[in-house]
């Protein structure tokens, strides 16, 4: 399968052609639970439905505080919203790491990821597939401690393409390819 989404030729080596220039940063990585799970809680960040999820959760807390304190005044108090706040929590809290378990299963099918990220965008090979992003296509990122996931505009933040720290080939690699998402993508 080979996707294009706005770039129009790259090269196997980036060292070969001279649209890459000097700041391509080459990964090579198979994805782990970890790495998704990473990408996911970023992305829910962003995604609107992952906000909600918060303020949901920010509610039911609410509710059983409220709850709490009509019990400690002597009134009568429901358990209702401390069982849908024990059910919820757990649910909200581990939805990153269930998710990520899923598509681990999807992710090892393809292989071993190679992906080189340069100012025209990003190119994405796997054993099965290649596919080349430009920046238009995920016009955001976010960093943390483990990763840089790039994320699509659409209010959900349906599409990303995570880029593990630990898959570059120097340390310094992952300053570099900090400045390249910078320079070209709007941190969120």
């Amino acid at each position: 399968m080979v996707e294009d989404q706005g770039i129009a030729r790259q090269r196997e080596s980036p060292e070969q052609s001279p649209e890459y220039g000097v700041d391509a940063v080459e990964l090579e990585y198979r994805p782990t639970v970890g790495d998704l799970s990473s990408a996911l809680r970023a992305r829910r960040g962003v995604s609107r439905a992952g906000r909600r999820q918060y303020w949901v959760l920010g509610g039911a807390a609410v509710v059983v505080a409220l709850d709490a304190a009509l019990a400690v005044a002597g009134q009568d108090a429901s358990v209702y919203p401390v069982i849908w706040l024990v059910a919820f929590a757990p649910l909200t809290l581990l939805s990153p790491w269930l998710m990520a378990r899923q598509f681990h299963r999807l992710a090892e099918r393809q292989g071993t990821f190679r992906v080189t990220v340069t100012d025209a965008g990003v190119t994405v090979r796997t054993d099965n597939s290649t596919t080349a992003l430009n920046w238009v296509a995920q016009p955001r990122y976010r960093e943390a401690a483990d990763i840089f996931v790039m994320i699509s505009p659409d209010k959900n933040a349906v599409g990303f393409t995570m880029l593990p720290k630990r898959a570059v080939r120097a340390p310094e690699d992952v300053d570099r390819l900090r400045a390249i998402l910078d320079r070209n993508l709007t941190r969120v």
